[in-house]
């Protein structure tokens, strides 16, 4: 089509590159979410570790401490790439305030889910644990309806396989399903975790995540500081024989990881970022199989299948309502 000598496109044009667009930028933060999962399962062997020589809080501290550091460099450089100088000092200001509150605000969750999660599991099974904790792909649906986010017919669904798949993959046969004093706390912490994903979705799109991310790993460091010193007494001996966990568990899980939940949620449907990350539990298993040696029944291998199926269904609703 032209207009006065100018080539025009027709919308549909526009219509079909904005589509393919988001769908690559949807796969491409998908998979950024699959690498954050990938980095938490292994970081369980890390953690599990880590309690044989210091307590949690201790551990906790340590391990944001780290990440907040290792993500220093990584601003520094983006900065220089990225410059912010052609902001007017009242959107520099406001912005500012915004990414401040947003890492408080995540860093504070972040701090309350991780130390619930780190003693819950010193009184349950891991198994109970990891099902309780992936409870959140339920939760955040859930909290979402009454924050007005919309999700399709296929999203709960793969919802309730991925409930399936995990209770295949981390609760033994005859085994029951009992809440105590572990199972509780494991809980609270899945609720807090959902608070924790809405509140990424929210500040995301509005922030630099990688500062964000810095941000909550302090915040969450200190919080966790505070108590360690006061009821466990760390000592240097004790966190140099952990010195590798902490390490994993510090660069990898914190600064690699939160940093890649952040930034790959961005445009995400949070109960579809959910479903992804809950492939954690399916990915430790596979880490204790090939790390600590730890065989894979066929019940546990049927569950990780359940949860790789969830996920691709949980996908279709996003690229069908792309096309609309």
């Amino acid at each position: 089509m032209h207009y006065n000598g100018i080539k025009v496109f027709p919308p549909i044009f526009y219509t079909k590159e904005f589509i393919m667009k988001k769908e690559t930028s949807t796969l491409k933060n998908s998979l950024l979410l699959l690498l954050t999962a990938t980095i938490w399962g292994v970081a369980f062997v890390a953690q599990s570790v880590s309690m044989d020589y210091i307590g949690g809080f201790t551990f906790n501290a340590i391990r944001n401490i780290i990440g907040a550091i290792t993500l220093v460099p990584v601003i520094l450089i983006f900065s220089k790439q990225n410059p912010a100088a052609d902001q007017n000092p009242a959107d520099r200001q406001k912005a500012r305030k915004t990414l401040i509150t947003g890492g408080i605000c995540c860093g504070i969750l972040l701090c309350l889910a991780s130390n619930f999660q780190q003693f819950g599991i010193k009184y349950t099974t891991v198994g109970k644990a990891g099902f309780i904790t992936a409870c959140y792909i339920i939760i955040v649906p859930i909290i979402g309806i009454f924050l007005k986010k919309k999700c399709s017919p296929f999203i709960w669904i793969a919802v309730l396989l991925s409930l399936g798949g995990l209770y295949l993959l981390c609760i033994s046969p005859g085994e029951g399903f009992s809440i105590g004093k572990g199972d509780t706390l494991v809980l609270i912490c899945a609720v807090v975790f959902s608070f924790h994903i809405l509140t990424v979705d929210h500040f995301s799109p509005l922030v630099d995540g990688v500062k964000m991310s810095c941000i909550q790993f302090l915040v969450c460091g200190i919080l966790s500081g505070i108590p360690a010193l006061i009821f466990e007494n760390p000592n240097i001996t004790n966190i140099l024989q952990a010195w590798m966990p902490i390490l994993y568990a510090g660069i990898l899980s914190c600064g690699v990881a939160y940093t890649l939940q952040i930034v790959g949620q961005k445009g995400m449907n949070p109960t579809v970022a959910s479903l992804i990350m809950s492939l954690e539990s399916c990915i430790s298993v596979i880490a204790g199989w090939l790390i600590l040696g730890q065989n894979l029944s066929s019940r546990e291998i049927f569950g990780c299948v359940l949860m790789f199926g969830a996920i691709m269904l949980a996908q279709l609703p996003q690229k069908s309502a792309s096309a609309v």
